[in-house]
C-alpha cells in the first residue's frame, strides 16, 4: 500500500519530466549547434567579420569613394566614408595584396594617401573615424567625432559609447570590405596607421587575426602609463580610468599579435614616449623590426612618407627584399655592438645617445658614426662619446643602400 501511494505522488512529477525532457534536450542541442560569439575585448568579431553593406559613390580612376556599413551609435545606424585606392591596369579576377590605412588625430580619409599605396600596386582603403564624409563635413549618421570628449570622457555612459570602441569595429570592417573585393588577396592584407591611427593599429593587430602585416606610426600603448594623456586619465577618476585601460589600451591586445610588425616613432615624441613604445612593441610575438628616427616630426604626411613602410611591406607580400634585421645591442668595455643581416648592403650606421634623465619629450639627443667592422656588426666605443659619467640612453641604427633605417631597442647604459 506504501508503493502505491509513493507512486501516486511521484506520478505527476514523473508526466511532466516525460513531456519537458525532449524539449530539454533539443534546446541543448540547438545551443551545441551555436557556439558562443568570438569576443575580443567588447568586439563582436563575428559580426564584425560579416561583409558590410557597401554604397559606391565614385567607381572610377587611382582613388575611389564609397560608404560602408558603420554599427549602430546611440540607438542610430551609421555609415562610413572611405576612399578605396585601385592600381591602373587591374585585370578581371586578378589578385592584389591591400592595405588599410588608419587616419590620427584631426585627420580625415586621406586620398593622397590612398593614391600612394594605389601607385605602389596595392588596393587600399582609407576610412574616416571621426563620422564625417567628403570634405570632412558631418554625416547626419556618422558615427563619433574623435574629440577628447569622445575618445575617454564618453566612457562613462558605456563602453559601447566610446569613440575606441567605434573606430576599431570600423577598422575591422573595413578588413572585411576589403576581403569581398574581387581584387583583393584575402592572405595578404596589412594596416598601417599615424598617431592615434598607430594607436587602432596596435589594437586591430591583436584583434583581427585575418591581417597579414601591421605597421604602427607613433602611436602605442601603455598610455595610462606614460603618454600626453595623463591628465585625461586622472580626471576620469579611478573607476572610468580603470574601464577603458581595460578595454581600449593597447596593451591587452598587443600579446595577441603575431604577424610581422614595423614600429615607426620619434625619439622625442610629444604624445608617445619611447618607454611605453618599447614596453608595447615588447609584447609582440610576431616579427618585429624598429626604426627609430633622431626628433621625427609628428604627423600624417612625414608618417606615411617614411620609404620603410612600402619596403617592409612589400617584403611580406610582394617578395621584396626586407629591412635589415639587427641584434639587441651587447656591450663589452666601453664598447657597443650589435650584429645584422641585410640583402640591401648596409651603408652607414650610427650610435644615438641622450642623458636618461628627465621627460622623453625634452631629451637631448646626439649622435654620432659607429663603425661597419665587417658586413655584420655594428660598433661605437662610448668612452668615446659619452660626456659624463652617468646613465644614458642610447640604440643603434643602420642605414642600407636604398636609405631604408631600422634600430636597435633603446638601452640604458652608463660609462
Amino acid at each position: 500500500m506504501y508503493f502505491v501511494r509513493l507512486l501516486q505522488a511521484l506520478l505527476p512529477g514523473l508526466l511532466v519530466f516525460a513531456l519537458l525532457q525532449p524539449l530539454a534536450v533539443a534546446q541543448q542541442a540547438e545551443s551545441a549547434a551555436k557556439p558562443p560569439a568570438l569576443m575580443v575585448g567588447p568586439w563582436n568579431l563575428d559580426e564584425l567579420h560579416k561583409t558590410p553593406d557597401v554604397r559606391w559613390v565614385n567607381t572610377k580612376g587611382l582613388v575611389r569613394s564609397l560608404y560602408y556599413e558603420g554599427g549602430p551609435y546611440r540607438g542610430k545606424s551609421t555609415r562610413v566614408f572611405a576612399h578605396f585606392g585601385v592600381p591602373e591596369g587591374v585585370g578581371e579576377g586578378e589578385k592584389l595584396p591591400a592595405m588599410v590605412l588608419v587616419h590620427g588625430g584631426g585627420g580625415t580619409a586621406f586620398p593622397e594617401w590612398a593614391e600612394i599605396w594605389a601607385k605602389r600596386g596595392y588596393l587600399c582603403i582609407a576610412m574616416d573615424l571621426a563620422g564625417r564624409g567628403p570634405k570632412r563635413k558631418p554625416l547626419p549618421d556618422g558615427g563619433p567625432d574623435q574629440s577628447h570628449k569622445q575618445k575617454f570622457d564618453d566612457i562613462k555612459n558605456g563602453v559601447q559609447d566610446a569613440w575606441t570602441y567605434h573606430a576599431v569595429a570600423n577598422v575591422v570592417r573595413a578588413v572585411s570590405a576589403l576581403r569581398a573585393h574581387p581584387n583583393v588577396a584575402p592572405s595578404k592584407i596589412g594596416i598601417t596607421g599615424i598617431s592615434w591611427g598607430g594607436y587602432l593599429t596596435s589594437i586591430v593587430c591583436g584583434v583581427d587575426n585575418r591581417l597579414s602585416a601591421a605597421v604602427p606610426v607613433y602611436g602605442c600603448g601603455f598610455l595610462h602609463e606614460n603618454s600626453v594623456w595623463l591628465k585625461d586619465f586622472q580626471r576620469l577618476g579611478e573607476q572610468d580610468a580603470k574601464l577603458w585601460v581595460e578595454n581600449f589600451d593597447p596593451s591587452h591586445y598587443l600579446g595577441n599579435c603575431h604577424m610581422p610588425t614595423l614600429w615607426m616613432n620619434g625619439t622625442n615624441d610629444f604624445a608617445y614616449p619611447l618607454d611605453s613604445y618599447k614596453k608595447s612593441y615588447s609584447l609582440v610575438r610576431g616579427p618585429r623590426t624598429l626604426c627609430i628616427t633622431v626628433r621625427m616630426p609628428h604627423g600624417h604626411p612625414p608618417g606615411w612618407a617614411r620609404p620603410e613602410i612600402g619596403l617592409f611591406i612589400d617584403s611580406v607580400f610582394r617578395e621584396g627584399a626586407p629591412l635589415a634585421t639587427v641584434s639587441k645591442m651587447k656591450r663589452v668595455g666601453n664598447s657597443l655592438s650589435a650584429t645584422f643581416q641585410s640583402r640591401s648592403p648596409v651603408k652607414k650606421a650610427f650610435l644615438h645617445y641622450a642623458l636618461a634623465a628627465g621627460p622623453w619629450p625634452k631629451r637631448l639627443w646626439k649622435t654620432v658614426p659607429a663603425e661597419l667592422a665587417d658586413k655584420t656588426t655594428a660598433t661605437a666605443d662610448i668612452a668615446a662619446v659619452f660626456e659624463e659619467s652617468r646613465p644614458y640612453v642610447c640604440y643603434l641604427t643602420l642605414v642600407d643602400q636604398r636609405g631604408a633605417v631600422v634600430s636597435t631597442e633603446h638601452e640604458i647604459v652608463q660609462r
